[in-house]
């Protein structure tokens, strides 16, 4: 068995189906042995390694199962690089195989050599070169150890040519099927922790729970629900954590920090007398630089991360454990604390967050508010619909204000790094890991020159999903933010307006332009119901001319 046989059955075994990538020079044996093997993964062919990068994450977090993403040696392990870090980041497992030079060759300048462990080392969990085909499964079931455990993230592997044509014992090929799915191998909590964070809970009254992306991860839907109907425990989230409960729960207090909270919810947890902090790890955005919650509130934190834990502020109670199992035990351990008025403070939160919302989500100003946009696609996409943003304009306005009607992971965005061009590919990723149901994307037009070249990837496979542009003809995010802290001198961040539905047709896409806000429902109905791909270009208010959900331009 050659060494691209061996990685190709290596990843059979592991239960992939699916495969993103883009072909190169080096790698030639390998997509040779996926063309002669029956091996049952479909390998999508993207139009650079950076959106397969994006694609592998998004569809990791759908499905349960790492991602997996190839491309070859120079400027494809380059490329893909954005893609292998916000996944990293955002603890999300996907695997980048990246093929290489020879071995023989290194050292004497061959086209497109690097050293590939070096540049992936402090991005992984885990990089290695397979320099020799005897070790390859051994690497391979290392990787999907690695990104699947503890804190789950992001695998390498560097794949030189001379190794994909070496010999492999076919013994040796075999996975552990406990690393097909994430977070494998989870870590129970200590009893005197859960004891410890048991009694704080009793004894306060104003405690307020923040869940970031960790109790997504882990699925622990039911468990967080059982806690705080227990408590009567009101449930903040960050962007991330958006779908750990739903947010027509009684006690859901919606998203808080910088992006996407409003006053209403900074209240909720300004006025906490015990925070309870869950897979969050309690950064910049979430705590608004770290001034919410206040000095001397007492802390317990929950986190898979030991690292994490008492990173951002005094704990009092450290629960180093898997959300699920660790919520478990607390629920278990608390069934006769009295209640913390959860439903009564959250339906104050979203009272008077929507007293805000409701006269510009009506509004019928042109260019076209966000905010009608988000509350009119609240009105007409599909209870379970997935709903992929950019950042910029969609993610503030998305995580603010549109309502998630059930617990789990329909909300995706890039939040560890922030890059443009995400959308678009992780909600392509999503699509295929969750094709039963509609997928939208949403970016600015700043994003949408980073990733148009998907398009034709989106209707090579014919792949109905729905993309809105926020069309403003500005890199919305930085004006806004040169508006509000450098006295509105605006430099070097506007462009020139694109005709997105005309570039969309002519990738084959079906696209229509909205400038009247009483065509967006009409115009959505027909995009979200078209049986191929579609987009909608609306022209819309810049950010820096908006009331935008970020803190720091309300300030």
């Amino acid at each position: 068995m050659t060494g691209a046989e061996a990685m190709v059955r290596m990843l059979q075994a592991h239960g992939v189906r699916h495969m993103f990538g883009l072909c190169g020079d080096t790698t030639l044996p390998f997509y040779d042995a996926m063309a002669r093997l029956d091996h049952g993964i479909e390998h999508i062919l993207t139009r650079d390694e950076r959106h397969a990068g994006y694609m592998a994450d998004g569809y990791a977090r759908v499905t349960g199962r790492p991602g997996v993403c190839e491309g070859p040696s120079g400027g494809g392990a380059t490329y893909i690089l954005p893609g292998v870090v916000e996944a990293n980041e955002s603890s999300i497992p996907i695997l980048a195989i990246t093929t290489d030079v020879s071995t023989a060759a290194r050292g004497r300048y061959p086209l497109t050599e690097l050293d590939q462990p070096a540049l992936f080392l402090p991005l992984t969990k885990f990089t290695a070169s397979i320099d020799d085909a005897a070790v390859l499964p051994a690497k391979v079931r290392a990787a999907f150890r690695a990104m699947t455990t503890g804190r789950p993230g992001a695998a390498h592997l560097a794949f030189p040519f001379d190794t994909q044509k070496g010999a492999t014992d076919p013994a040796e090929v075999w996975a552990d099927t406990r690393h097909q799915t994430f977070p494998a191998e989870r870590s129970a909590p200590e009893p005197e922790a859960i004891a410890a964070a048991a009694e704080l809970l009793a004894r306060s009254r104003r405690a307020v729970a923040i869940c970031g992306g960790g109790p997504v991860i882990a699925g622990a839907f039911d468990e967080l629900a059982k806690l705080s109907q227990l408590l009567d425990l009101p449930i903040a989230t960050t962007v991330s954590g958006q779908g750990v409960i739903a947010e027509t729960d009684p006690r859901a207090v919606g998203v808080v920090g910088t992006n996407g909270g409003v006053p209403a919810t900074r209240a909720v947890v300004e006025e906490a007398d015990l925070i309870l902090f869950i897979g969050c790890r309690a950064g910049s955005v979430t705590t608004e630089r770290w001034r919410v919650p206040r000095p001397g509130v007492p802390v317990i934190h929950i986190d898979s991360d030991p690292m994490v834990i008492g990173a951002n502020y005094p704990t009092e109670v450290a629960i180093c454990a898997d959300a699920k199992l660790a919520l478990a035990a607390l629920a278990a351990a608390v069934a006769e604390a009295p209640d913390h008025s959860g439903a009564k403070r959250a339906a104050q939160a979203w009272a008077q967050k929507a007293a805000a919302f409701a006269p510009l989500a009506a509004s019928d100003a042109r260019p076209i508010r966000p905010e009608r946009v988000v509350a009119t696609l609240q009105e007409v996409l599909e209870l379970d619909a997935i709903l992929v943003a950019d950042p910029g304009t969609p993610c503030p306005y998305f995580s603010a204000h549109y309502r998630w009607p059930q617990a789990g992971r329909q909300f995706i965005t890039n939040r560890a790094h922030g890059a443009l061009g995400y959308a678009l590919a992780a909600a392509m990723g999503a699509h295929v890991g969750r094709p039963g149901v509609k997928t939208v994307a949403a970016m600015g037009d700043g994003s949408f020159g980073f990733c148009c070249g998907e398009l034709e990837t989106l209707v090579r496979h014919r792949m109905p999903i729905t993309s809105i542009v926020f069309s403003n003809a500005t890199f919305g995010w930085i004006k806004a933010g040169q508006k509000s802290g450098f006295g509105e001198r605006y430099y070097n961040v506007d462009f020139g307006r694109t005709d997105h539905a005309a570039v969309a047709r002519a990738f084959g896409v079906a696209a229509w332009t909205v400038e009247d806000p009483a065509d967006l429902a009409p115009v959505l109905k027909r995009a979200l119901n078209h049986d191929g791909p579609t987009l909608v270009d609306i022209i819309a208010q810049p950010l820096h001319e908006a009331a935008a959900p970020v803190s720091e331009w309300v300030a």
